[in-house]
């Protein structure tokens, strides 16, 4: 190799290593950041943002209608209630504000078969009987408890929560699991909600509680009244 050639394999070299080094600079300022972007944030909606303007109006710092939308003024109170607890003022909800809000948030579990068997087993328990669709319902008032910021965010929580479903207190719970049960379960967890969205239900013939019977009712089906 003479030097002319030698010398254009060295500047060949060189612009290569530098076309690397700018390549692999690019990638690395793509890289997405280590921390995982918060939910709850301007633009943000649903049942967690409702829960948070809720709190945040209960302490006087949000003053405006409840909306689940997640804007300005929803901003502006977090971000007062973050100076008043000595947290970051960021004015989003993310989990260090959302655990001093007192606030948990489940997600519909997964149509396993272990979840299908939980869950089957409390609608065999409590709706054993019913009308399919009512034994849905029932399963779907379940997974809405998960979702909701006032009861346990798993299933397993919302259905031994304590209280919660005397059947799992009478020893209905550990009866034989109707065939329909299953089928119910897989369809409330695949998403079917006949009931709306409701996270209450009760048979008006078999309780006199005053609450829960103050509790809007959305729609009958069978012996039970499902409620918000």
């Amino acid at each position: 190799m003479d030097h002319r050639t030698t010398r254009s394999f060295l500047k060949a070299l060189v612009i290569s290593l530098a076309v690397f080094s700018m390549v692999a600079a690019i990638g690395l300022s793509l890289k997405p950041s280590d921390e995982t972007p918060a939910l709850s944030q301007v633009g943000s909606r649903g049942k967690e943002v409702t829960a948070i303007q809720e709190e945040l109006k209960a302490r006087g710092l949000f003053t405006v209608g409840v909306t689940g939308y997640y804007g300005e003024e929803t901003r502006k109170a977090v971000l007062r209630f973050q100076k008043q607890q000595g947290i970051s003022q960021t004015g989003i909800a993310g989990p260090v504000t959302l655990k001093a809000l007192g606030i948990s948030v489940g997600q519909i579990p997964a149509a396993t078969e272990a979840n299908i068997y939980l869950l089957a087993r409390i609608i065999s328990a409590e709706a054993r009987g019913e009308p399919y669709t009512g034994q849905v319902a029932v399963g779907a008032v379940v997974l809405n408890r998960v979702e909701h910021p006032s009861f346990p965010d798993t299933l397993s929580g919302v259905i031994y929560q304590n209280g919660a479903f005397t059947a799992v207190t009478d020893g209905q719970f550990d009866q034989p699991i109707a065939d329909s049960a299953y089928r119910a379960a897989r369809d409330a967890l695949n998403g079917w909600d006949p009931t709306g969205g409701c996270v209450y239900y009760y048979n008006p013939d078999k309780t006199s509680n005053k609450w829960i019977r103050s509790r809007p009712v959305v729609i009958r089906i069978g012996a039970h009244l499902f409620c918000t």
